[in-house]
């Protein structure tokens, strides 16, 4: 994960600001970051079997729709569509709580 890390700030640093990938899509680094953060924080390590926000906290944030900023669907044109369904399965597991609470 650090390589991964490594290899995109290089990028970054390497093209200015932002990155065009080959199909046309521009990432913009300030809406990246955070990201960057998120996966490098959730990610296990190889040194630890742990993510390194469950070590910190003795917490690890529920992916991806809990810590989910509403920039990060911006990132890639398919995180729309992930970030649609994502929604669909919250709010129809929100149902069945319900439902099992009723029962």
């Amino acid at each position: 994960m650090i390589k991964t890390l490594e290899d995109m700030i290089r990028s970054f640093c390497a093209y200015g600001l932002e990155l065009k990938e080959s199909y046309g899509f521009t990432h913009y680094l300030c809406t990246l970051i955070a990201a960057l953060e998120l996966a490098y924080k959730t990610s296990m390590h190889s040194s630890t079997p742990q993510a390194s926000e469950l070590l910190e906290k003795a917490w690890n944030p529920r992916l991806p729709y809990d810590t989910l900023k509403r920039d990060f669907i911006d990132i890639h044109p398919t995180a729309r569509s992930f970030n649609k369904i994502i929604y669909k399965e919250r709010n129809h597991s929100h149902r069945c709580i319900q439902d099992s609470i009723k029962y």
